[in-house]
């Protein structure tokens, strides 16, 4: 037997999208997955994005350069991995190589030699 599913108004929804997107930045496609958990005809559902993207909620723009940021310098991904990643996330082209300002070309550089190092690092343990 499954639980039955709490029903919300149009208004708690709303409210639970917009937390849903002060606590991280998000991109449509994810707001939209959330959205999918709720019974919402499209009309409700245009209404709830325009609402988010209004209320600057929803940025696309500021999603993506948080998104850079945090991939690069946190996890050290690359340039490519980070464009692959928010393609899938239905990022267009042209807004992904306009936020890329957001990673310091020395920055690259830096994490790019880093990554060598621990590489040939490891080369070097196994030839012993």
């Amino acid at each position: 037997m499954q639980p039955e599913k709490k029903l919300f108004t149009f208004e708690e929804i709303k409210q639970k999208l917009a937390n849903y997107c002060v606590y991280q930045d998000r991109c449509h496609a994810e707001v939209e997955q959330k959205m999918r958990e709720f019974v919402l005809i499209p009309e409700a559902k245009d209404e709830i994005l325009l609402f988010l993207m209004k209320e600057n909620y929803l940025n696309e723009e500021r999603f993506t350069r948080s998104y850079i940021r945090g991939k690069f310098y946190i996890k050290s991904w690359g340039k490519t991995k980070i464009k692959m990643n928010l393609k899938q996330k239905g990022i267009t082209e042209k807004l992904i190589s306009t936020c890329f300002d957001e990673i310091d070309e020395n920055d690259y550089l830096n994490i790019i030699n880093k990554i060598y190092e621990n590489y040939e690092g490891k080369l070097k343990g196994l030839q012993k």
